[in-house]
């Protein structure tokens, strides 16, 4: 069982690669949020697990991140890739 950890800088246009984005500016947005990218992740077809109390190490606020288990079928870039698209598609 494959549990692939999803932090919210990795889709953040404000962040830069180098402080944790892990998708491209054109499929980034502004400040994502951890209901936003679980529910994505649901839309993809995974299961998702919320962790509220967590802050990423390059970051001082506590954001979160989301859990993704069962994902044994995908690579952990087409992963986020298909996250980012459906994060743009519930921002529109």
């Amino acid at each position: 069982m494959v549990e692939n950890v999803i932090w919210p800088a990795a889709f953040d246009a404000r962040c830069s690669r180098s402080d944790g984005r892990r998708v491209s500016l054109d499929l980034a947005i502004e400040e994502p949020t951890v209901d936003e990218i679980a529910k994505a992740v649901q839309q993809v077809g995974y299961d998702a697990v919320i962790e509220r109390e967590k802050s990423y190490p390059r970051e001082h606020e506590q954001r979160g991140y989301v859990l993704v288990k069962n994902a044994d079928d995908a690579t952990k870039s087409d992963l986020l890739g298909a996250v980012a698209a459906y994060l743009q598609v519930l921002r529109e």
